[in-house]
């Protein structure tokens, strides 16, 4: 899944409906946005920190502990940040041989609003 970083998570979730996608959950605080499309989503995070408006990342959801993956990207000889808990779940985020992050969720759909 894309996340689109964005400087108004509201207007850019109007753009993208206009363009096709859907409309999914929201947080409360108003931070994310998921826009389910016929064969994927698109993930609308409010821009920040290490991600300016305009930047991307790719996340991808896991269906086994976060802790295995960990385990096989060292064995491959890649080194994972550590598992953090998030509001939606836990994640851990790694580098790709071009130093693009790439986050691995571990979703707790309970959690979503």
């Amino acid at each position: 899944m894309p996340i689109r970083y964005c400087s108004d998570v509201a207007a850019s979730a109007r753009f993208y409906r206009a363009l096709g996608l859907d409309g999914g959950p929201v947080s409360r605080p108003g931070e994310w946005a998921e826009l389910p499309a016929a064969t994927g989503m698109l993930a609308l995070h409010h821009a920040g920190g290490e991600s300016p408006a305009g930047s991307c990342e790719l996340a991808f959801e896991c269906d086994e502990p976060l802790e295995a993956v960990a385990d096989r990207l060292r064995a491959a000889g890649f080194t994972p940040d550590g598992v953090v808990d998030e509001s939606f779940g836990r994640s851990l985020r790694v580098a790709d041989p071009d130093g693009v992050w790439v986050q691995v969720n571990e979703h707790d759909r309970d959690l979503y609003t």
